[in-house]
């Protein structure tokens, strides 16, 4: 939690001081009026007093009670503004430093963690912020304030007190102790559900299809019950606090004026008068003193569940990312890629996913890599824009090895298409003009040539608002083959010197993916354009094919080449075409 606070601003530090002082200043306030009273007990109990000796402490004692009101009102309004702006703060800090992450790192927290984290454990940490400045602060201060006021009045008050306080503590104590490992478990708990509701929404098509609605719902209501047992159980233990408190003030109350009844009693009569002054005053502090532990009370309960999200948090922050950033800006030669004997293997993997991996692509070239499921080839391609870091060798752009670059400079130069579409939710334009390219964002005109180019024009002008048709959130209102042909013509409208298509026409129709091709040839001749594929038709006519078993390169050349000298790549040949189209090609 201290690391967190050491993040408030000036201004923050600035408004909790003036909040201090007006805190102090309600204490003071509030700590007036018990004098007030004990003037006039006494008054009421002295022959010869008038009405107007009792109302003016009486209206002294009500200035005292708007004052405080004022000032409560004043540190509320400071403290909320101070959690909202540390709260806001917060979530942009972990927006920004999950957005600096590596794959490696996004592997380590789930989606759905990261959610609760950005979310429900800022709000936590926001809270406690809030009510920590108003009670925390004046709490202490309340209590000293009214120990020093009743000290020396009367040892049996001060040892009831006393022993009432004990009392409170050591319930609070247990129920922290006890409490404090569900309110952990219930942070891990709340991202269960949101994961487990996550799947259920992402994958609708998917349970519908295998009627499997009542094992999603069983799965859903299993989360969301131990969730919530566990949340009535911290919020019963809780609740048992307020009926305790009310006992105990309610008990310190009823000892106090037993006590002081039986000195009263015992004393003389010129001692009686005072003796019941300094009980009603001493019964009032005594509720100052009772009340402020009451108000500490509440930081027991709201600061347990916020210790727990501030960890989680700064696990979030204190995580060092493994992709480091460079300075180099651009390279020696443009368009080129170069991989000097690369061996990799993902974190915590035994086995090196890629092994002794060399190769060299010119400026203009057409490269392609093929391969079976899981024999590494989209690993390669990962390698270049940096999602991960190799374990052995260099990777080269432009003659610069890629962990040396300016993370932005390098994508820059990079347009990726992923294996899987991506769709943002806003129009088409947003969604083919996303992100920039040497700090300028794609014309429209650019955009819609890049739409021309990846053969989306004809179903997209056949669109009710058509470029300006909202897509849903991850494209849902869209085709694969739409989404994958709009994320193609996002990399085309950035203009960049290196195209890497990873997988990127498998939901293409034939003929659309081989019309597709040749105008994107047309459209990318200076381009150096570097392809996954597992269609042999995709790849035939690039200048140079890798065939990737195992991590290994086993192949390389020209279509044709390969046929005879590879046996593996002829294997995949044999598998899409017949003999007739394979010596035809």
């Amino acid at each position: 939690m201290l690391k967190l606070i050491k993040k408030l601003s000036k201004k923050q530090v600035l408004l909790v001081f003036i909040s201090i002082i007006f805190i102090a200043f309600q204490v003071w306030l509030d700590l007036k009026i018990p004098d007030y009273m004990n003037e006039i007990t006494k008054y009421v109990q002295t022959d010869g007093s008038t009405m107007s000796d009792v109302l003016k402490p009486g209206f002294k004692m009500l200035i005292c009670a708007f004052g405080s009101l004022a000032s409560s009102v004043v540190v509320g309004y400071f403290a909320s503004y101070i959690a909202a702006s540390f709260s806001k703060g917060l979530r942009k800090d972990i927006y920004n430093k999950v957005g600096s992450f590596g794959m490696e790192e996004i592997k380590n927290f789930s989606t759905s963690s990261l959610i609760t984290r950005t979310t429900n454990d800022v709000t936590q940490v926001g809270l406690l912020i809030s009510m920590g400045l108003q009670v925390i602060i004046k709490a202490p201060i309340m209590a000293v304030w009214a120990i020093t006021k009743i000290i020396g009045k009367s040892y049996q008050w001060s040892i009831a007190t006393a022993g009432a306080i004990c009392v409170l503590v050591c319930l609070i104590l247990v129920l922290v102790l006890i409490a404090l490992p569900k309110f952990k478990k219930i942070q891990w708990l709340t991202d269960n559900l949101n994961r487990t509701t996550r799947e259920n929404l992402t994958g609708i098509r998917v349970v519908r299809a295998f009627n499997a609605e009542n094992y999603q719902k069983d799965k859903f209501e299993k989360a969301n019950d131990e969730l919530t047992s566990t949340y009535k159980f911290t919020a019963k233990l809780m609740a048992l606090m307020s009926p305790v408190m009310t006992m105990i003030m309610s008990g310190l109350s009823l000892s106090i004026y037993f006590i002081g009844a039986y000195l009263i009693n015992e004393a003389n009569m010129l001692d009686k008068i005072s003796l019941f002054s300094d009980m009603v005053v001493f019964s009032a502090y005594a509720m100052q003193v009772v009340m402020a532990f009451m108000m500490l009370t509440m930081i027991f309960i709201l600061y347990p569940r916020a210790s727990v999200a501030a960890k989680r948090i700064v696990e979030v922050l204190d995580t060092k990312c493994s992709i480091t950033n460079g300075n180099v800006k651009d390279g020696i030669s443009k368009g080129t890629i170069e991989f000097k004997n690369v061996s990799f293997k993902y974190p915590d993997a035994e086995e090196y996913m890629l092994s002794d991996v060399s190769f060299k692509v010119k400026k203009g070239e057409t490269i392609a890599f093929i391969g079976r499921t899981g024999s590494g080839k989209s690993t390669i391609v990962n390698l270049i824009p940096r999602f991960y870091d190799v374990s052995d060798g260099e990777v080269l752009v432009d003659g610069v090895n890629v962990k040396e670059y300016n993370e932005k400079s390098l994508y820059d130069k990079i347009g990726y298409i992923s294996q899987k579409a991506v769709m943002f939710r806003g129009d088409i334009l947003y969604n083919v003009g996303f992100g920039e390219n040497n700090g300028k964002k794609p014309s429209e005109k650019s955009i819609i040539k890049a739409v021309e180019v990846a053969q989306g024009k004809e179903f997209v002008e056949n669109l009710a608002d058509k470029y300006k048709f909202v897509l849903a959130e991850g494209g849902t209102n869209l085709s694969g083959g739409q989404k994958q042909r709009l994320s193609i013509a996002r990399a085309i409208a950035r203009n960049p010197e290196i195209y890497i298509f990873d997988d990127s026409f498998s939901a293409l129709d034939y003929k659309t993916d081989f019309v597709l091709r040749n105008e994107l040839n047309k459209y990318t001749k200076d381009a150096t354009v570097v392809i996954v594929a597992q269609r042999i038709g995709t790849i035939k006519d690039a200048d140079q094919i890798f065939v990737i078993e195992d991590g290994k390169v086993v192949g390389h050349g020209k279509h044709k080449e390969l046929i005879n000298s590879c046996p593996v790549y002829k294997e995949i040949a044999l598998s899409q075409l017949s003999k007739e189209e394979i010596l035809n090609a």
